[in-house]
This record gives C-alpha cells, structure tokens and sequence, in this order.
C-alpha cells in the first residue's frame, strides 16, 4: 500500500474508524494520484475507487499493484454492494467540509450506516507538509514562473493591454506545464490598488506601474509569484510604498522557520505598516500544492506553528486606492531554521 494511503489507515486506526468515505477530488488526488471522477472508499480491509465506466482505463494506467486500491464501474455495483462495504463499521469518517447535507443523507442510506464520524480536515493538515516529491513538483513550477517572469520584460510594451499581457502568460505556461494555478492577474496604473483585479483594456502607458501575480502547475502542484514593476521610470511617490513593501517580504522572509507563529510574523508586518500610514488588508500569505490556497494560512486569525517541509509564500502588499498598488510575493519553503525561496525573479526596482 503506499505510504499516503496507509498514513491514512494508520489516523483512522488511532480513532477508532473503520471506514472513511473521500469525496474531495483534491485529497483523492493527493492519496492516490487519481485525478479522474470518483469515490474513494477504505473500508476494513480494502481500498476502493468507484468511477464512471468513461475513467476505468484511466484509472487503471495511474494506479499499480503497490497501490492496493480495487477499482469499481459505479454502473456494476448492487445496493446490496453498497451495503456491505462498511458492514460491521461503528464508526466512517467523511469530509464534512466538502459534502453538502443532501449528499450526506444519500451516503448514509446508500451505504446503510447509521452515522458518519467528521474527520476535521484530516488530510489537509497533513498536506500541509509535503514529501520530496511534491517539493520537486512545485520547485519546477516556480522555476518556470521565474523564466515567465524574465521573458515578459522584453515582451511588455506600452500600448499593449493587460488582457494581452495576461493571455501572453497564460499561454506560456500552456505551452511548458499544465497552464495557469489560478486566473493570471495583470493590473496596470490604477488598477494596480485592487489586490485581485481582473485583467482589462486598460493600455500600459509609457509611464506607468504594473502588478502581476502568475503561477502554474506541473503534476497538479502550483507555483505563485507576484511581481510590481515600472515602464519608464520609478515614480518618487511610489518608491517609499515599494522600499517598505520589499523591506517587510525580506524580513519576513528571514523570520519564516520551523515553529514560528503565523500571528506573530503578520503582527509584526501590520505594526511596520501602521508605523507608516498603512495597512495590511489581507494575508501575509497561504500554503501552496494541489491547491493555490491552502492550510496554513498566515494571517493574525491564525496562530499555526510553521513546520519544516510547509511550502507557504510571503506576500505583503500596500495599496492606496484610486492610485496604485504594491505587492511582493514569493513561494518559499521552511526548513528547520529558516527557510529558501523558491521563486527567485528579481525583487528590486525592474525598469522597462
């Protein structure tokens, strides 16, 4: 069996549950590598994934005999089958996070169970600390990021919209991963104090300042970087906003490290902003994997001990609105005394 899925058997045991039902496709992919539509269930002493007759093959060229897991068509299964998978069972988790309360009382009169245990994002705080494998996978993805970000500056010229920059990005990322971990933000002049603008027709001036957040998959796994840069010159009103932005991302970069706490590093970036006139209105960052935002979230609403192997960026920004916009932000993996950036485009002033 593989190390994610007898992990899993190995908590359930820990709390006296006999079954668990998984729905969330994003676990199921984690657990199994299965990106296809389907139910994974571990019942007392087998692991089942019941599927659309469409994804069987599918199914079957990701998973090996290492894997234990038996594969259902969902058309072939009886309502006795269903029945008899958690006989016995006192006790079956599911994720009560993802399922809605309809669905819940379908799973209990599918399988006949008389309750259903809540796991309490069981598996997603153990995603929080990734293996080697999925460090390399968002190591590649961040690399990618970092030459994306190196070709749009001889790409960007002014006249071109934010719509264009932003197809161009995505386009990249078509072409040498698995596309876009999220909608590509552009956002020029103005724009650029909406922390998630949509790209628009907006034009770049000759003049003018530029926020972009990108990111990709490779295997499933994100990257996510943001960058503000300048076409022309650095404007003197913009240059203290930038020197604080930048000056909290590298010190907090230096305070990311096992055990430390996700309330204190923000408390300690939104007193240096509020020492100078402003704000830090959202988070300081968020763990990034299968999913762009993911547990821990680094915020004064959370006080999570950083761990070695959490892969979370760092991402202060200012924002002043009807004018411009800030933002730095980096994908950094902690390690037991500190902690490496695995985004690494340039973080300084960049002029085009």
């Amino acid at each position: 069996m593989n190390e994610k899925l007898q992990w899993l058997r190995n908590k359930m045991n820990s709390l006296s549950m006999q079954g668990m039902i998984l729905t969330n496709p994003i676990n199921i992919k984690y657990l199994t590598n299965i990106e296809a539509e389907g139910t994974l269930l571990l019942t007392r002493k087998e692991n089942i994934y019941i599927t659309d007759g469409r994804y069987i093959e599918q199914v079957h060229s990701i998973l090996t005999l290492f894997d234990e897991i038996i594969v259902y068509d969902q058309n072939d299964i009886s309502k006795d089958d269903y029945e008899n998978f958690f006989l016995f069972c006192e006790n079956v988790g599911f994720e009560e996070y993802h399922v809605s309360y309809a669905t819940y009382k379908e799973m209990i009169r599918k399988y006949k169970i008389n309750d259903l245990v809540e796991t309490d994002h069981m598996i997603e705080k153990q995603r929080m600390i990734k293996d080697q494998e999925e460090i390399s996978n968002i190591s590649k993805a961040c690399n990618i990021t970092d030459n994306c970000f190196h070709y749009l500056l001889g790409f960007i010229k002014p006249g071109m919209t934010e719509k264009q920059i932003a197809k161009e990005i995505d386009d990249y990322y078509n072409e040498r991963a698995e596309g876009p971990s999220f909608e590509t933000i552009v956002a020029s002049g103005e724009n650029s104090s909406k922390p998630h603008a949509v790209p628009s027709d907006r034009k770049i001036q000759k003049q003018d300042i530029i926020t972009i957040d990108m990111g990709c998959k490779v295997n499933g796994y994100c990257s996510d970087m943001t960058r503000t840069i300048f076409v022309g010159s650095v404007p003197d009103e913009v240059k203290p906003v930038y020197d604080l932005v930048l000056k909290n991302e590298r010190q907090t970069m230096q305070d990311y490290k096992d055990g430390a706490s996700t309330r204190i590093l923000t408390k300690m970036v939104e007193n240096d902003f509020k020492l100078h006139g402003y704000d830090l209105i959202h988070s300081l960052g968020h763990g990034v994997g299968l999913e762009i935002h993911e547990p821990p979230y680094i915020s004064y609403r959370n006080d999570v001990q950083l761990k070695e192997n959490m892969v979370v960026t760092d991402e202060p920004g200012i924002y002043l609105p009807g004018k411009f916009g800030v933002r730095i932000e980096d994908t950094v993996q902690i390690s037991k005394f500190g902690c490496s950036s695995l985004t690494n485009a340039e973080r300084g002033y960049v002029v085009i």
